[in-house]
């Protein structure tokens, strides 16, 4: 019962003893997040283009 107890006493902590934010907070903190993580990911995408040109050049000049 020892397993059985912890997820009892685990949801118990989550319940009564976490401080959570605001719904409307929350919504606009994922909002922030995703905006952030999808300009990431262009920026990523573009670094990896120019780097991906670069090399096609270099090893294009051997050809």
């Amino acid at each position: 019962m020892g397993f059985v107890n912890y997820i009892k006493e685990s949801f118990g902590e989550l319940k009564d003893n976490v401080t959570w934010m605001p719904r409307d907070q929350a919504q606009k903190n994922t909002v922030l997040v995703a905006v952030f993580t999808i300009i990431f990911a262009v920026a990523v995408f573009l670094v990896d283009k120019v780097f991906q040109m670069g090399l096609d050049k270099y090893f294009n000049i051997f050809n």
